[in-house]
């Protein structure tokens, strides 16, 4: 699968989510989120950072959606999970950024 199908605009990942067995993944720091994070009942919250250590934490039975602040930490993330076995995993193009811009659920702290 070309990395193009694996992308997804915020408008495709919110209807994904709201179908439910899916979770978006905010791959950004802890200081990232406090700021401004993804107002959504189904957010798991994993640095980049804390990935290689971690990701065994994540469901293989639910979609993933890896998002970021403008979609690059997410495109990495969303490899190493592929490499990793994961077979249901997507990136949120543009992250935060392009989320914010197409008026999602935000909270800002």
């Amino acid at each position: 699968m070309t990395h193009a199908l694996l992308q997804l605009d915020p408008v495709q990942a919110s209807q994904i989510l709201a179908q439910g067995n899916c979770w978006l993944i905010d791959v950004r720091e802890p200081h990232e989120v406090a700021r401004a994070a993804y107002d959504l009942p189904q957010v798991i919250t994993l640095p980049l950072s804390e990935l290689e250590r971690r990701h065994p934490e994540l469901p293989r039975d639910a979609d993933l959606i890896m998002a970021c602040a403008a979609g690059g930490r997410s495109m990495q993330a969303m490899q190493f999970l592929l490499h990793h076995g994961h077979t249901r995993v997507r990136n949120l193009s543009g992250g935060m950024g392009a989320w914010r811009a197409h008026g999602l659920p935000v909270r800002l702290g």
